[in-house]
């Protein structure tokens, strides 16, 4: 059975592309079908995976816009099993086109009618959402079945959590009864300190259960990798920042499989 995830933070920087590309590499490698679908104008996803937006014909624009098909649209990757749904700047003009004379339901809707006709060919779709909470991000909610959070370990990381999880509940209520919360998964930490040591404490004191015992640590290899359009797993698999991203893929596929693990 498909399982749609977005991905999701309307908070920058934290680390929620990087999780987005990294996680569905990681969960291709071990032969699972994934379709990252790039909601971000930024594209970074889709640059991240080696594509320049302004070489590709046909983007997730043009899908929403009816000027091509979802296969014309699609791209396989470097990855075996991980293809990419790209993005480019004029998605953008959506926030204004989706929200002129519609009601919630409609305005969220237009993502879940395209992946409705292909979710079944994937075993994961992954929805990399802008950083905010606007039409796009409500698209991506309407559209999931769950919503996986990544946090960072510095300061104010709750307070943005707050704000995502009142928008999910009026998903909930409005257009997405099924919404479920996938897992709130620690970026960036750095055992070192006392102040990454004392965030994660706090996440997982208020969350429990909610967040993955996997957390992404910071690392240089995860850094460098979008510059040369590869996941880190491709990168430098050795890597801690390689490791990690298993690891969660490893946790995922066990919360979502009894038994089943990479």
């Amino acid at each position: 059975m498909s399982k749609i995830i977005s991905i999701a933070n309307q908070k920058g920087g934290v680390g929620k592309t990087t999780t987005s590309i990294n996680l569905s590499a990681s969960l291709a490698l071990a032969n699972k079908k994934i379709l990252l679908v790039d909601l971000d104008p930024q594209a970074n996803s889709t640059s991240g995976l080696g594509f320049l937006p302004e070489d590709i014909e046909y983007n997730l624009y043009n899908l929403f816009a009816q000027q091509c098909s979802f296969r014309q649209a699609v791209l396989k990757t470097e990855v075996e099993n991980l293809e990419l749904l790209p993005s480019h700047t004029d998605l953008a003009g959506l926030e204004v086109e989706l929200v002129e004379g519609l009601e919630i339901r409609e305005r969220g809707g237009k993502l879940k009618s395209i992946l409705e006709e292909i979710k079944n060919s994937y075993d994961y779709v992954f929805i990399d959402c802008p950083p905010s909470l606007g039409i796009l991000t409500l698209n991506a909610l309407t559209a999931s079945d769950s919503v996986l959070i990544p946090v960072q370990a510095e300061y104010f990381a709750m307070e943005g959590l707050s704000r995502l999880m009142s928008t999910i509940a009026l998903v909930r209520q409005d257009a997405n009864t099924n919404l479920d919360i996938e897992g709130v998964v620690l970026t960036m930490t750095d055992d070192r300190t006392n102040l990454s040591k004392m965030v994660s404490d706090e996440v997982r004191s208020a969350l429990g259960a909610n967040v993955f015992e996997t957390a992404i640590p910071r690392n240089v290899r995860i850094g460098e990798s979008p510059s040369h359009g590869k996941p880190v797993v491709l990168y430098s698999i050795a890597s801690r920042g390689a490791l990690a991203y298993v690891s969660l893929a490893d946790e995922l596929l066990k919360r979502n499989t009894p038994g089943g693990e990479i």
